[in-house]
């Protein structure tokens, strides 16, 4: 007799699960596209507030990576394994030249070395357009 009394027992509160999820399935059902309005706005909405500038917060915080590049050159595995303290490679890029300034792989501006606090850095002289990007791209 004990154990109908707790199976009796356990039975009411797994019925009350179960009719808790039913009512809250049904309340659901009712509005979802309300309730997925509140949680996910609409990027195309303007409510007034918000701006160009609010909306690009998002991404502002978003790390790139950046890479300064002095020159490239072709070699043979060969002559690779072939280097050693020391060796000095060929560049194709010219002494003076601008050297190419790269975000997540993409040329974006040239610029030239300076040294400022003991690290070297690069002043800027020249910066890509998004318009010829893309005409690189179609190259």
């Amino acid at each position: 007799m004990a154990d109908d009394t707790e199976n009796s027992a356990a039975e009411p509160s797994a019925e009350d699960d179960w009719a808790a999820a039913m009512a809250e399935q049904a309340i659901s059902e009712q509005a979802p596209e309300a309730k997925a309005a509140q949680i996910f706005p609409a990027f195309d909405e303007t409510d007034g507030k918000a701006s160009m500038m609010n909306e690009l917060d998002m991404i502002l915080d978003i790390p790139v990576q950046m890479a300064v590049e002095l020159g490239r050159t072709k070699i043979t595995i060969k002559n690779l394994l072939q280097l050693a303290h020391g060796s000095v490679v060929e560049l194709d890029a010219m002494a003076g030249e601008p050297m190419g300034v790269f975000v997540n792989g993409t040329l974006i501006a040239q610029g030239e070395v300076v040294v400022v606090n003991d690290k070297f850095g690069i002043r800027l002289t020249d910066i890509i357009t998004p318009s010829e990007r893309m005409r690189k791209v179609g190259r």
